[in-house]
């Protein structure tokens, strides 16, 4: 992955305000809604959350600034010289660290990062590439380097506005045919993005399986369009609700609310419900924008039609 400073397009003493310019420019231009012809566009909008999610936290950016995590935010492993007091974590049985036969069961993910939970033996193999600068492979427990690990693969979960909002659990089949539950996080946003360690293509000289990415995408909405962190709608009002004023219910992503509708409320105008949105970047939620969209009454009525001829009448 490139510099996380590339991907947003700063220098590399841009405070706080310069990164948040930055991202939500490059996030309306890289979205892929905005983008739905081109195949590569969702990678580059992950590539830039993954930026902004590294550079946004102070903490985050001055450890890769100081070179301990890389352009993903994965930890970089020290230089050893040799096996010596810092060499590989060992156990009772020798190299301590993932097992190849160990069966994720459920993995979550969410604001705060990726976790999971496992059943399965310790033991066995340690991923010892990170170090050593050689790829990933793998040192065994009786010595010499196990086969190259079979191929990453990326999965896309669509979820539901609802979803990213209040969290759920999804169940996601993976191309070689096995079944597992993610805990989607609330306030889990576009373009996240978590790593199933293992769960990917087996390796074909009997190595351990590569290891699948899921990145979180938001499904098509029947009643909101999103704008950015926003989302809009139309809400009908009766006539003479928008004449006389009255109180509408409006449904958000948490169940419906009340909206008070003053007295002459004209066709188009635009009501804010702050909070009411999809998750943003500062940890909030964007707004929820209702349009008025007037509405005549059912039955034709006479007496409204006499009444709009005295009105048209003496507007004249």
């Amino acid at each position: 992955m490139r510099d996380p400073y590339d991907v947003l397009g700063i220098s590399k003493t841009a405070d706080e305000a310069e990164i948040k310019r930055a991202y939500r420019k490059l996030a309306k231009k890289l979205h892929p809604d905005a983008n739905a012809s081109d195949p590569k566009a969702q990678d580059r909008f992950a590539e830039l959350n993954t930026a902004h999610e590294i550079l946004s936290d102070k903490e985050k950016r001055g450890q890769y600034d100081r070179g301990e995590i890389d352009a993903e935010g994965k930890p970089r492993a020290p230089e050893f010289t040799g096996f010596g007091g810092g060499g590989p974590r060992r156990g009772p049985g020798g190299f301590s660290g993932f097992d190849g036969d160990t069966i994720f069961e459920s993995f979550s993910f969410g604001p705060e990062g990726a976790r999971r939970t496992s059943r399965g033996g310790g033991g066995g193999f340690e991923d010892i590439g990170d170090i050593f600068g050689f790829g990933r492979q793998r040192r065994s427990a009786g010595g010499g380097f196990a086969p190259q690990p079979g191929a990453d693969m990326e999965i896309t979960l669509p979820v539901s506005f609802e979803e990213a909002t209040q969290g759920a659990s999804k169940r996601v089949g993976l191309p070689n045919g096995k079944q597992i539950d993610i805990k989607i996080g609330p306030g889990t946003r576009e373009g996240h993005r978590m790593r199933l360690k293992g769960q990917g293509e087996p390796s074909p000289m009997g190595g351990p399986a590569g290891d699948a990415y899921v990145t979180i995408s938001y499904a098509t909405h029947p009643l909101f369009e999103r704008d950015g962190d926003d989302l809009r709608q139309a809400i009908d009002v009766p006539l003479a609700d928008a004449v006389l004023g009255a109180k509408v219910r409006v449904p958000t992503l948490t169940g419906a609310v009340e909206l008070a509708i003053p007295a002459w409320t004209s066709g188009g105008r635009t009501f804010r419900l702050r909070g009411k949105g999809l998750p943003n970047a500062a940890g909030g939620h964007g707004d929820l924008l209702a349009r008025v969209n007037v509405v005549l009454p059912a039955e034709k009525s006479a007496e409204l039609e006499e009444l709009m001829r005295k009105l048209k009448g003496e507007a004249a």
